[in-house]
């Protein structure tokens, strides 16, 4: 897919950035902030374009040429460059990496919206599971956070093309963890394509627990087709099936379907719903878990 083909290597030095933040753009300091960017080399301008997206969502190419102290027009080749990589969309005057019916956000800005919801949902989510059982997590930065509280569940084999959940239980005592192979995708910060597909349909478990990017009405969404393969595969190797979403994913729609809701043994998310949206959820028979603020 064309988000997994790069011309250059853009997260290589995200890490060493992002502990770099940006300068500010107060009036007084605007003039030194270009300075600081003259001269970068095109990659390390638009990681910088990246890191300051990670923490705006949005940018005007205005505001990025006199940040990075280029022109509009070289702005403009680099926003190029990062949407046909597949790490962000064009819009009108700038550019956004605020996902869209046909564009999913990076990892690391999805692991930073509604942080508190996704912590709630995963601490409740933990309660479907028992020790002694396998377990299918999959690369949403929502069910994703239920490794950190899997320590309190052993013995437990977890199977995950999740890189998050892979580091945080790598060595973890009690834990027999199964990888998923594949191709590793930057954007999702997970593994997919063949090899990952061909060891989910030799695998079994006794629960899935998947993430989606949009609601609409009693079915879920993904922008990805092969991110959407993957969990499809993941539903399939499952006894049981639960879905996290935080509110803000119902009443939001993408380009490929993966599944009526009613398919999930609960839908896990955290605030009540506008009575229109339950009463159809209800109606279709979807099991709905609401989880509220202590």
């Amino acid at each position: 897919m064309q988000h997994y083909h790069k011309k250059f290597d853009l997260y290589a030095i995200f890490s060493v950035i992002m502990a770099h933040p940006l300068p500010p753009t107060t009036n007084s300091e605007a003039g030194q902030s270009s300075r600081n960017w003259l001269g970068m080399k095109s990659d390390g301008r638009r990681q910088g374009i990246m890191d300051f997206l990670m923490d705006a969502g949005t940018a005007s190419v205005d505001d990025l040429a006199s940040r990075f102290g280029v022109s509009k027009m070289t702005v403009h080749r680099d926003l190029d460059e990062l949407e046909q990589s597949g790490f962000l969309r064009k819009v009108r005057g700038g550019a956004s990496i605020q996902p869209s019916g046909l564009f999913e956000s990076d990892f690391r800005y999805r692991q930073k919206q509604a942080g508190e919801e996704k912590q709630r949902l995963a601490a409740a989510a933990v309660a479907m599971i028992e020790p002694g059982q396998t377990v299918i997590i999959d690369d949403g930065s929502t069910a994703g956070g239920i490794a950190r509280h899997l320590a309190d569940l052993r013995p437990l084999t977890v199977i995950s093309n999740n890189l998050a959940v892979i580091q945080d239980l790598a060595g973890v005592g009690g834990i027999t963890l199964i990888a998923l192979g594949g191709q590793y995708s930057k954007k999702f910060h997970g593994f997919f394509g063949l090899l990952a597909e061909d060891t989910l349909r030799s695998l079994r478990a006794d629960a899935a627990f998947l993430s989606s990017s949009a609601i609409h009405g009693v079915s879920a969404f993904h922008q990805d087709q092969e991110v959407v393969h993957t969990k499809r595969l993941m539903m399939a190797a499952a006894a049981r099936k639960y879905l996290l979403v935080d509110h803000g994913k119902f009443g939001r729609t993408a380009l490929h379907f993966l599944t009526d809701l009613e398919a999930f043994d609960a839908v896990f998310t955290g605030r009540e719903l506008e009575p229109q949206m339950r009463e159809a959820l209800d109606g279709a028979g979807v099991s709905l878990t609401i989880v509220e603020k202590d």
